[in-house]
């Protein structure tokens, strides 16, 4: 199922989300940064091979682009989480009103592997913070609060001074990271065509840069050259549909941008070392197996793009 959260852009927006029953694995789209905190329930993000858990307590990041989750209620009680979304122009003139009205300096030195190759990230939450999503929690139980443009700007401006403000950590590097407008414009262009028919040159122009000094950038942020990074987000979400829908395998083929079959199941394999036929049916059998609960089976290690031409297609 694809969802879409982020359903305003402009101004900030805080969300309650309560879910009453399990509905599997979903693709959320989100064309802002949030900041998110779990106020009942457990929550799974799939990225790649690996299947993340969070809690009750957690906070965590989630970037612009395409996440796969799924959220979980507990024993007799619904799934609850609160998100804050943000630009980063709101994020920019948030942190300078902190700097000017308070003297705040923020700087930043941590680096880990999770901050460099996932799009969230996810810690508990200090004392603080449970503290204030809970005062949030009982602020968006009025529905005059929901229509307060200065009163979601105040807690939002108090949720980054409480990140910002925190030892260093993956969370306070995500938010900081989010200040470049230039970054945001780029991953948006990118993102936004995951699931289109475009070539890197058209890419490249689209962002207003040389092919050349697109490359570089798109390396730069994704860890990645773009034919390979967009090869296994469309991989993903083909994954994803194999689990949690009935279509086709030429369908989903299609849907995620292999419009020839075969090739699609050759990519598949080289990935996952299964084909989509084989990895739909182990899926089927651990869920049966496992009350029903989905799972995914941990795939062969990523095996290396064919170089040549076809690098510079996606």
């Amino acid at each position: 199922m694809n969802v879409n959260l982020d359903q305003a852009a402009g101004q900030p927006m805080i969300v309650k989300y309560v879910e009453t029953s399990h509905n599997g694995i979903q693709s959320l789209s989100l064309s802002r940064y949030a900041i998110g905190y779990i106020l009942r329930g457990e929550k799974y993000i799939y990225y790649g091979d690996k299947r993340h858990r969070l809690s009750r307590g957690d906070l965590f990041y989630l970037g612009m682009g395409h996440h796969y989750t799924e959220d979980i209620p507990e024993e007799g009680h619904p799934f609850e989480q609160i998100m804050f979304y943000y630009t980063p122009s709101e994020l920019q003139r948030i942190l300078l009103h902190l700097n000017i009205t308070y003297g705040l300096n923020i700087s930043n030195d941590h680096t880990c592997e999770n901050c460099r190759s996932f799009n969230h990230v996810v810690t508990p939450a200090w004392n603080p913070v449970r503290s204030f999503f809970v005062h949030t929690n009982n602020y968006l139980r009025d529905e005059a609060f929901l229509r307060d443009e200065t009163a979601e700007n105040i807690k939002m401006t108090e949720l980054i001074y409480l990140i910002s403000s925190h030892e260093d950590c993956c969370i306070k590097s995500k938010l900081l990271s989010n200040i470049d407008t230039a970054k945001e414009n780029f991953e948006q262009i990118v993102y936004d065509h995951i699931f289109r028919d475009i070539s890197i040159e058209e890419l490249s122009r689209l962002c207003n840069r040389s092919l050349t000094s697109f490359k570089k950038e798109f390396k730069r942020l994704f860890s990645l050259p773009p034919h390979k990074w967009y090869i296994r987000q469309r991989l993903m979400h083909s994954r994803l549909l194999l689990i949690s829908t009935s279509k086709s395998i030429s369908e989903i083929g299609v849907e995620c941008t292999f419009p020839n079959t075969s090739h699609f199941i050759k990519l598949f394999k080289k990935e996952y070392g299964l084909t989509p036929a084989t990895y739909r049916n182990r899926h089927l059998e651990a869920a049966r197996k496992s009350s029903g609960q989905p799972r995914i089976t941990e795939p062969a290690p990523h095996a290396e793009e064919q170089p040549g031409a076809a690098e510079e297609a996606v």
